[in-house]
Parts: C-alpha cells; sequence; structure tokens
C-alpha cells in the first residue's frame, strides 16, 4: 500500500513524518531501550517484542492514514527517532479525533512534546477542518498531564477505571480543545 508522507516541520531540526516499513528497525530500537521508561503507562510495550510487530504496526497506520482514519508520526529530532505522535482516529462526521503520544525518557523536559503536540493540533484544525481534538491521559501520569494543560485545554473530565494496565485499572483525565478556542488562543500569543 502506497500513501503519501506526511511531513510536518516543527522547527530547524525537529520535524513529525508519517513511518514508512524502512523506519522499524530505528522505531524498535527505541522502544526497546525505553521499556522501563514506558512501562509504566503503556501497556504495548510488554508485548512489543520484534522489529516485525513494528512492521505490522506501521502497516496498519498506513491503512488507518489511506481511510483517512488517523495516522502515526515519527518524531524526529536532528534526524533521529525520538518519539511517536499520532490520531487514534479521525471521525469526520462529527469532526473530531485524540492525539496519542509518547517520547524517549532521554529527550524529555526539552519541550518536545508540547511542540509537536501544538503541531498536530494545528493540523487537525487547519488541515483536516475538524472542531475537537481530545486527549486522554492517565490521572497519576503528571508530565503527561502537563502538555495539553500547556496547551490551554480544558480539563473536562475523568474517566474511571478506563484501561486495564497490567494488574490494575487507570484512570484517565480527558482533555478537550475546541477549534474555535484554539484560534483565538493563536491571535491573543
Amino acid at each position: 500500500m502506497i500513501v503519501p508522507s506526511i511531513r510536518i516541520s516543527i522547527d530547524n531540526e525537529t520535524e513529525l513524518r508519517t513511518f514508512e516499513i524502512e523506519d522499524a528497525d530505528e522505531l524498535y530500537a527505541l522502544v526497546d531501550e525505553n521499556r522501563e521508561h514506558l512501562h509504566r503507562w503503556m501497556g504495548w510495550v510488554d508485548t512489543t517484542a520484534s522489529v516485525e510487530q513494528m512492521r505490522a504496526f506501521i502497516r496498519h497506520s498506513q491503512a488507518r492514514q489511506a481511510q483517512e482514519n488517523g495516522f502515526n508520526a515519527g518524531i524526529f529530532y536532528q534526524d533521529k527517532l525520538v518519539g511517536v505522535i499520532g490520531f487514534h482516529f479521525v471521525d469526520h462526521e462529527d469532526r473530531k479525533t485524540e492525539i496519542g503520544y509518547w517520547l524517549a525518557a532521554s529527550m524529555q523536559g526539552k519541550g518536545l512534546m508540547t511542540r509537536a503536540c501544538r503541531a498536530m493540533v494545528d493540523y487537525a484544525f487547519r488541515e483536516l477542518g475538524l472542531n475537537r481534538v481530545e486527549i486522554q491521559v492517565a490521572t497519576d501520569n503528571l508530565r503527561s498531564r502537563a502538555i495539553p494543560e500547556r496547551l490551554g485545554f480544558t480539563q473536562e473530565g475523568i474517566l474511571r477505571d478506563d484501561v486495564w494496565l497490567r494488574d490494575r485499572f487507570v484512570d484517565h483525565v480527558v482533555y478537550g480543545m475546541l477549534a474555535r478556542e484554539w484560534n483565538y488562543q493563536h491571535k491573543e500569543g
């Protein structure tokens, strides 16, 4: 399946780029070296055991993109893969999406994920014509929660026992941003 590559420039050193099959080795290596860091919040880390699984993940993402139902992009900093961000789905009828993301432990604290999320929100509103962007984050994941909060998202509620993570249920905070709020925010800032 051939889908056009999506590239979103963030700054001179950082770009979001949809995955190609050739990225599977680098993606697997990044997951593998960040297992301990990702383990606390990402259940899929435990079952990610091969480059072939990364190829399947990329093929699935490309199929979603071809169906205009979301995509995953690598966060490339100085041409090196350092994280993943994407739209879990795109609901064209209700004009909304949800962003998910993770970043290598060594790249945290540099504002990189905040800038990547800002670029994805811009893309959702300007390129896709959506009205709503949502981010769901585990209530205890304070670093991840800080991103939508920095970007001016509204905390809309808590989904209790939303996800089973290994041995327990985890609550998620739901953050939302509407196109009219985002546009106003950028006129002011």
